[in-house]
């Protein structure tokens, strides 16, 4: 019989093991624990459970982290990480070095995505399936234990997947991340990134977790942003609007517009005043991306004169505005380049 892999098992999940072979319940949150802020997964070395209790979990449980079957070094430090999951489906994890003192791993919830942007690597791929519990807290483990405690101080899910899609399996996730007894990163140095699933989000509200949200915007003109964004059909710019002011006065947190520039697309005077009034009302910061080019897409980046001068048109508009400059262009850092060129490969050795 194969074993249970325990990777991605709640504290409350360990508890309900520990009874269902038993044990005392507390017995379980030492588990939690040694695996997930300890970092041990040989049970052999897990000294406060009996021995009786260590051979029997051996025999019949482990706990399998992922392990990456490629990686990728940018000039400027940026890393990428391919995953090989179980079923033989891949995910990626990007990790990028930024000022002193901080470091922000960008992870997958899903395997492709479903939502089909126009602009997007991953959305080539298509739908694939939501990623477990395990395998999204798994990305942190394998970087933890390659790089050490401070492999990273922020967490994005902004990788492969429309985290909301996801949403029970990511929260379950967070918990497991933000626990003192866990991966231990406060709950708001974690930001859920989202196209715009409006029942998701109030949803997200309602929760009242401290972490973050960031929505991919991209267009605040109805007409240019369905043109990239499919799900702006179901999800218009107005009702989103409403449901952000709604996130914004029960959690209190600004929500951060992600908004990459594509060349004479979305870049105009006009697209800035569209964009400083869809924002009128809710606490935001707006970051602005040039585009990151993915072969086979129409799109095409802007010079960085243009990224700056939308910027400063911007800027009097709206209360924060940031320009990132792209990292890991050298190695496909844009979401699902890496893993799709992986599956070409594998389809044409087939």
């Amino acid at each position: 019989m194969p074993k249970t892999n325990l990777l991605g098992f709640t504290a409350a999940q360990l508890e309900g093991l520990m009874l269902s072979l038993g044990e005392r319940a507390f017995h379980g949150r030492q588990l939690f624990k040694w695996f997930y802020k300890l970092r041990q997964y040989d049970f052999s070395r897990i000294t406060d459970l009996s021995r009786d209790l260590r051979t029997r979990l051996a025999e019949g449980y482990d706990f399998r982290g992922l392990t990456s079957e490629h990686t990728m070094l940018s000039q400027d430090g940026t890393r990428k990480f391919l995953f090989r999951l179980d079923d033989g489906l891949a995910i990626e994890s990007v990790l990028i070095p930024e000022e002193v003192g901080r470091k922000t791993v960008c992870i997958s919830s899903q395997v492709g995505c479903p939502l089909g942007c126009a602009f997007c690597a991953t959305g080539k791929m298509g739908g694939g399936r939501n990623l477990t519990v395990g395998e999204i807290v798994g990305q942190l483990i394998f970087l933890r234990d390659q790089y050490g405690e401070d492999a990273f101080t922020n967490i994005v899910l902004m990788g492969m997947g429309e985290p909301l899609l996801n949403f029970d399996n990511v929260i379950e996730a967070v918990k497991i991340i933000s626990a003192g007894d866990g991966l231990s990163v406060a709950a708001k140095k974690v930001t859920i990134s989202t196209a715009g699933i409006i029942p998701v989000i109030r949803r997200l509200a309602d929760m009242k977790l401290k972490v973050r949200l960031a929505v991919s915007l991209n267009a605040a003109l109805q007409e240019k942003r369905l043109r990239i964004m499919p799900l702006a059909k179901k999800y218009p710019l107005g009702q989103l609007a409403e449901v952000l002011k709604y996130y914004t006065d029960v959690t209190r947190f600004r929500v951060t517009f992600e908004y990459i520039l594509f060349a004479g697309f979305n870049d105009t005077m006009d697209d800035v005043m569209a964009l400083s009034h869809l924002i009128r009302g809710i606490p935001c910061k707006i970051n602005l991306l040039a585009y990151n080019p993915v072969e086979g897409l129409e799109f095409e980046r802007p010079s960085e004169e243009a990224v700056d001068w939308f910027a400063k048109q911007l800027y009097p508009r709206a209360p924060a505005v940031t320009v990132r400059r792209s990292r890991g262009t050298d190695i496909d850092a844009a979401c699902g380049q890496l893993a799709a060129k992986q599956r070409k490969r594998r389809q044409k050795d087939a």
